[in-house]
């Protein structure tokens, strides 16, 4: 039996990663850029045994769903065929992130599974080559291997070699804070996956979203290392606005906004006529995360809570790297 536990923590996008020119190897058709946040997290325990039939996902002390587990066994496949070993494994997985729900789960959930996994069966993988593969499982996954700012280099090679993150500044580089307004814990009805896919496909609006990113890019990358909070939160909220557009005008038109999410932007919008600095971005799903600076955090947590619909509400600072841990 081999066994190894790790943790990693979720990362939400200042520029976002939005369609793929390579479904099965996951290679972005933009590069993106994220902050790896600290009270969501995955910790994940993979043992492998032989003689055992299949793969078991366990999430959460419940049987995963065959879907969840047939991706997850495609994803320890390529592993296996790294460490050259044929064992199946048991996966158990306790997630302190909304699952499904566009709040960036997978991103923990595969950094933390293919660090598990790898050094369950004695692969010591550098940075590099953890966070290539851990994109196969999700792509936003190839960031949360980072603590901290990281960028995902989008790459040109067929092979992905090219394709992985970086680190831009480590956690203790620069305190700023993401208030979350959770509007709904349950599935989104598009997945990200299926999402990208309808825009990339149909949308006449992806084409305007390709010819601005690299100047995204370019301005929150810098705005990271010059710690120029304005400019990071315009062009971010920028950023996400640009990135749901694009939904809209796909074939058929779809949103990941509810009613609580634009009662949410619109009061973010008033804080600063209030003089708050405060910016919006937005995953593939309902919740709202507003930037700001920690001197404000309290007063936008606080704001934010009393919109209705807004569920909760949880401030989140720079989080770690993934790592192997001790105990869950």
């Amino acid at each position: 039996m081999r066994e190894a536990l790790a943790r990693a923590h979720a990362n939400i996008a200042l520029v976002k990663y939005w369609g793929k020119r390579d479904e099965e190897r996951i290679l972005p058709m933009n590069g993106s850029i994220s902050m790896t946040v600290d009270p969501f997290y995955v910790t994940t325990a993979v043992t492998f045994e032989d003689g055992l039939p299949e793969d078991r996902l366990v999430l959460n002390g419940l049987d995963a769903a065959a879907v969840d587990q047939r991706r997850v066994t495609t994803f320890l496949d390529r592993i296996r065929a790294l460490a050259r070993v044929d064992a199946r494994a048991v996966i158990r997985s306790e997630n302190h992130v909304p699952t499904g729900a566009g709040l960036a789960s997978s991103s923990a959930a595969y950094a933390a599974l293919a660090m598990a996994a790898t050094r369950a069966l004695g692969l010591n993988l550098s940075p590099t080559d953890l966070s290539k593969l851990a994109r196969q499982g999700s792509g936003s996954a190839s960031r949360s291997v980072y603590g901290g700012f990281v960028e995902w280099l989008k790459g040109n090679r067929e092979d992905g070699e090219d394709s992985y993150a970086v680190p831009l500044a480590p956690p203790d580089y620069w305190d700023i804070r993401m208030v979350m307004a959770i509007v709904d814990s349950g599935p989104k009805s598009v997945s990200s996956r299926d999402g990208m896919r309808s825009v990339v496909e149909t949308s006449p609006f992806y084409a305007g979203w390709q010819a601005t990113v690299e100047s995204d890019l370019a301005a929150v990358r810098n705005a990271i290392l010059r710690r120029d909070f304005a400019v990071l939160g315009q062009v971010a909220e920028a950023n996400a606005f640009k990135m749901h557009a694009t939904t809209m005008g796909a074939v058929p038109p779809f949103t990941y906004w509810s009613g609580t999410t634009i009662e949410v932007i619109r009061r973010v919008q008033q804080m600063r006529g209030e003089g708050v600095p405060a910016y919006v971005t937005i995953d593939a799903g309902p919740h709202v995360v507003v930037l700001c600076e920690p001197q404000h955090a309290s007063w936008v947590e606080a704001s934010l809570a009393v919109v209705p619909g807004v569920k909760e509400v949880v401030q989140a600072g720079p989080g770690p790297d993934a790592r192997e841990v001790d105990a869950w």
